[in-house]
């Protein structure tokens, strides 16, 4: 077997392993604070603020992560008992530990791939959505959707599309909630901005610790009513952060790297490429993560992990991510690192 070229492990298993740098330490360390549960804290605020600008909503939260945002607007949307609609595989439905159904008590139900990787259409929604029927029926409440779509391969829903399924939502009497965990890709990729994509949402979570390099952290947007109450249930779920303006420093110095995720674009479609020259069956990716379909995943993960690239196995196959820690020289060396084509220790699907 080839040795692994020399240096550290290239870590391609998501863009949430990145590191704060020497600028984004030092906001952080110079942040001014306050009690963000008492009587607010003035950097957390300014970071709200922001977000709530450039995605068009009333207000915005600062919750942890983008599960506790995710599970803080199902719960002020959803009653106990409700019913969800989510694309399939939907990062809400498979990877939330199942708190949707556990916290928040909601039904949740599946929407095929109609539309493209990801996507469903918006006649699904309709044909979804129960009318009528006797008390002890399902209700239909909201739609989840989810932009860009990780286990489809961060895939990306254009503004049009969009809303073309959030009013078909609203026509059938739902509410809808934007999963962004990775929004920022897309508007990148698109080209447009941030809130053209939030456009319909009643609710919007992005992330600030994936790609854009904060150590932690995610909002939760909408109108202002839904934010006081999204506020109390973060409380509720043990989110109440005191001197947190350390952390929100942190994300508004992030906001600022929003346009240097088409680079990691770049590396993640010179993966593919280089990958694809050396007989892997691979898609061009539309903003940072490469999918690579393969028998064994597990086994593959553990031959790469060997061989000094880090990776996710998934039911699909192999999950790769570029970051802002990863750069062009990484990218060529990881590609190098895959045994070729006779050597492979798994082949390709059919």
């Amino acid at each position: 077997m080839t040795s692994p070229p020399a240096g550290p492990p290239v870590d391609l298993r998501s863009d949430t392993v990145t590191r704060p740098d020497a600028r984004m330490r030092e906001a952080m360390a110079r942040a001014e604070v306050g009690d963000d549960v008492l009587d607010g804290d003035p950097t957390m605020r300014a970071l709200e603020e922001e977000i709530a600008r450039l995605l068009g909503t009333e207000d915005a939260l600062w919750v942890p992560s983008g599960s506790m945002g995710n599970l803080i607007a199902l719960c002020v949307h959803l009653e106990r008992g409700d019913r969800f609609l989510a694309p399939d595989r939907a990062h809400i439905l498979d990877h939330e530990v199942g708190t949707a159904a556990w916290l928040a008590g909601g039904m949740p139900r599946a929407l095929p791939w109609t539309a493209g990787p990801g996507a469903p259409s918006p006649s699904d929604i309709t044909r979804a959505v129960a009318h009528g029927g006797p008390y002890f029926a399902l209700r239909d409440r909201l739609l989840c959707l989810e932009n860009t779509h990780n286990a489809a391969g961060g895939t990306v829903t254009a503004p049009r599309e969009h809303r073309r399924l959030t009013d078909a939502a609203h026509d059938a009497g739902l509410l809808v909630h934007l999963d962004g965990a990775r929004l920022w890709n897309a508007a990148v990729a698109l080209g447009v901005p941030p809130a053209d994509l939030a456009e319909g949402a009643d609710s919007v979570q992005v992330c600030l610790s994936k790609g854009l390099g904060a150590p932690v952290g995610s909002v939760l947007a909408g109108g202002t009513e839904f934010v006081r109450e999204a506020r109390r249930v973060r409380k509720m779920l043990g989110g109440g952060v005191r001197q947190g303006g350390i952390l929100a420093a942190a994300g508004l110095v992030a906001l600022e790297r929003v346009e240097r995720l088409a680079e990691d674009h770049d590396h993640a479609r010179l993966l593919a490429a280089g990958l694809a020259e050396r007989g892997w069956e691979t898609t061009t990716p539309q903003t940072n993560i490469v999918m690579l379909p393969v028998d064994d995943p597990r086994h593959t993960v553990a031959v790469l992990a060997a061989r000094g690239v880090l990776t996710v196995p998934t039911d699909a196959g192999v999950r790769m991510i570029t970051h802002c820690d990863v750069s062009r020289h990484d990218v060529l060396r990881a590609v190098e690192s895959f045994p070729p084509p006779g050597a492979r220790p798994a082949g390709r699907r059919p």
